[in-house]
This record gives C-alpha cells, sequence and structure tokens, in this order.
C-alpha cells in the first residue's frame, strides 16, 4: 500500500456518512480509533490481520504454511525480515510475500504490519520482542518466550507500557485436542485430578541450536517446556508447592535429560521428563478420581484423545507445502487465536496469559537450577 491513498467509506451509519480519503499510514491508527468506541464492529471483522514475520528459519516456514490454510481475507503476510537479506527474499518468493527486509528494523518501522511472529532462535527472544513492542507493534513470539522468567517480565512490562498484545508461542494450547481436555477438565469429567505424566524425548544431539549453550539450548527450553505448559493447564494455572528435579549434562552444559515432579497442594502430582537423546512414545496422561484423559503420541501436538478408554479423533488440516516439524499446520489455531485477540482490542490473551508464561518459566528456571544449567542471561 505505501503511501496511496485509500477510500474508507460509509464506515459507520451511526456516525460517518461522509467518505473519507486517509493515507495507509494512518488507516491502522483510523481503525483503532473508531474500533475502540465500537463503531466499525463489522467492518473490522472484514479487515485482514497483516503480519510481519521476523526470522526465515524452519519455524518461520511451518508458520507460513500454517497461515496460507486460513481465509486470506483474515490473514495476510505482508513483509519479512532477516539479517540475509537474500534469504528474506527466498522466502518472499516462495510465500508471495510482497516485502523483504535485510534487517529487523526496517520489519519494525513497516507501518503496514499490525502483529509479528518472532521466530529467532532463543537467546535472541528479547531482543527482537522488545524491538517490535518498541516500535508499537503486536507480537507473537515463538516459545519458550525468554531465556528465563525474568526476561519475560521485561517483555510484559514493555508491552503493557505500549499498549500492545504480547503472547508467547506455546502452540499446544490451541489445538481442538486440547481444547477438548480443558473442557473435559472444567466439567470434571474424570473427576478430581490426581496424577498428570508426560514426557517428551527426541533425539536432537546433533542439532546446533539445541545443545549450544551461546544458542540457547537444552531440552528444557527446546521440548521441556511443552511438559510444564501442559501442567500448567491442566492444574489450571496453580503455582506447584514444591519442585524436585533431576537430570544429566552434555558437554556443552546444556541439560539433554531431566525429570521434574511438581507438588501441587492437596497431594497432586505431575511427572515430567524431557530427553534430547532418544525418541519416546511422548504420551500423556491425566488421572482422576473417576477416570483418565489420554494422549497416546505427540502430546504437544495432538491429535487424538482417548477418555477413559474412548478415542475421538482431531484430523489436521492437510498442508499445502512440506513442513519442518510434526503437525506444525496446527500453527493456524494460534494464529487465528491472535487474530480474534487483536479484533477484540485485547492486549494479552486470555488463555495463554502473561501470568501463564510467567509460571511456565519461572518452573523452568527452578528446574535448571536444580540440574546445574545457567545461561549468561541469568546472571543479568
Amino acid at each position: 500500500m505505501g503511501g496511496a491513498l485509500q477510500k474508507v467509506g460509509a464506515v459507520s451509519e451511526a456516525s460517518l456518512s461522509a467518505t473519507v480519503f486517509i493515507s495507509s499510514r494512518s488507516l491502522q491508527h483510523l481503525r483503532h480509533f473508531l474500533q475502540a468506541r465500537f463503531l466499525l464492529p463489522a467492518l473490522s471483522a472484514m479487515v485482514a490481520t497483516r503480519w510481519g514475520i521476523c526470522s526465515a528459519g524452519k519455524i518461520a516456514h511451518d508458520f507460513l504454511v500454517a497461515l496460507s490454510t486460513l481465509p486470506a481475507e483474515d490473514h495476510k503476510v505482508v513483509a519479512i525480515a532477516s539479517r540475509d537479506l537474500g534469504r528474506a527474499q527466498e522466502y518472499a518468493r516462495i510465500h508471495d510475500i510482497p516485502k523483504a527486509y535485510g534487517s529487523y528494523a526496517e520489519l519494525a518501522e513497516d507501518p503496514d504490519v499490525d502483529v509479528v511472529h518472532v521466530g529467532v532462535i532463543n537467546p535472541f527472544h528479547l531482543p527482537s520482542t522488545l524491538l517490535f513492542i518498541q516500535a508499537g507493534k503486536n507480537v507473537l513470539c515463538e516459545k519458550p518466550m525468554g531465556m528465563n522468567a525474568a526476561e519475560v517480565a521485561t517483555m510484559v512490562q514493555a508491552a503493557r507500557e505500549k499498549k500492545v498484545f504480547l503472547m508467547e508461542g506455546l502452540w499446544t494450547r490451541f489445538f481442538p485436542a486440547s481444547e477438548k481436555i480443558h473442557s473435559l477438565l472444567s466439567q470434571s469429567s474424570v473427576g478430581d485430578v490426581t496424577v498428570l505424566q508426560a514426557e517428551f524425548g527426541s533425539p536432537q544431539l546433533t542439532i546446533p541450536r539445541c545443545v549450544e549453550k551461546e544458542l540457547g539450548g537444552g531440552g528444557l527450553l527446546d521440548i521441556g517446556c511443552y511438559c510444564v505448559q501442559f501442567a500448567c493447564m491442566v492444574f489450571n494455572g496453580e503455582k506447584p508447592e514444591s519442585i524436585l528435579a533431576s537430570g544429566f549434562l552434555h558437554d556443552t552444559g546444556v541439560d539433554k535429560t531431566v525429570s521434574i515432579i511438581l507438588n501441587y497442594s492437596g497431594q497432586r502430582q505431575a511427572i515430567l521428563t524431557c530427553t534430547m537423546t532418544a525418541r519416546m512414545p511422548n504420551r500423556a496422561s491425566i488421572i482422576g478420581t473417576k477416570g483418565s484423559i489420554e494422549i497416546p503420541s505427540n502430546f504437544w501436538c495432538p491429535t487424538e484423545v482417548v477418555v477413559n478408554g474412548r478415542r475421538e479423533d482431531f484430523p489436521l488440516p492437510p498442508p499445502p507445502q512440506k513442513l519442518h516439524f510434526l503437525n506444525s499446520v496446527g500453527l493456524q489455531y494460534e494464529a487465528e487465536h491472535v487474530r480474534q485477540c487483536l479484533l477484540k482490542g485485547l492486549k494479552e490473551s486470555p488463555i495463554l496469559t502473561h501470568a501463564y508464561s510467567r509460571l511456565v518459566n519461572s518452573i523452568l528456571d527452578e528446574a535448571r537450577r536444580q540440574v546445574g544449567v545457567s545461561y549468561l542471561q541469568d546472571k543479568v
């Protein structure tokens, strides 16, 4: 759109009868002004959420593929940025993105971007997210939001000061199967939950970003966060009374295998295991006083749930391109959730709240402390 003039006519029967001409740079401000006063409820639902993509890596590719499965009138990718301009241009060609930038600062300054997906490696989540927040952009930041809970708190505070939306990309929470589990728990379908078990094992010791400390490596941050967030969902965001962690470290100093026991009030317990040394069944179980809920495999991107022996399937839409990560077309669910939050003018998700992200990351902090893993970011 650039600086072109756009025609906006009869946007509100109650207060706007004249035809208005306005630059695209100012269009978003006008839209927000009117929506805040309930003058554009119908128009807001018809306006596409305009995405900017920070990074041209594997998760960015999968997120773009997932977005392409959603209605084009609802989601539009307008720009992508990478520190390597050539790579950004390649992704722009593959995914039909109008603009490619060779710096994140250029993306932050783009007036056509409503929300940015931050998919850089873990240590750069904080500076990248703060860059976009300070530019007034809404942000969906990949998990883990920060290298520690202190970084999460810094981002949350910045988002609140700038009055922009911020959410952590714990995509599991928005899968239809996860919504089903949450509904079952809300209805006490299996009685009172007493024990939860979740495991995630994937052979990742040959992947640099997973084992190099300066790249934010470690099983807890990469895959253990899914186990922790699952426990936080099942126990409804309750803080555990105690955290017990034990594990083994890689030669680089990051964790490669960790087991965590979270003890909750009322003698309830979550038992979690993650390892980068081997593949596990990757199942999760919720045991209650009146039954059980099972995710037989791939609990972090679930497509089936077994409740008291009865199985229900939640198939995903077919991806139009090859994906890097299992079931990552399911990233569409968190993307649509972000859109709905923005349409309602929310600054945080009512499902995956800022407090939820702080809790998940604080549990990861304590588990790391107990097994002996620290990063430079912990010393700030």
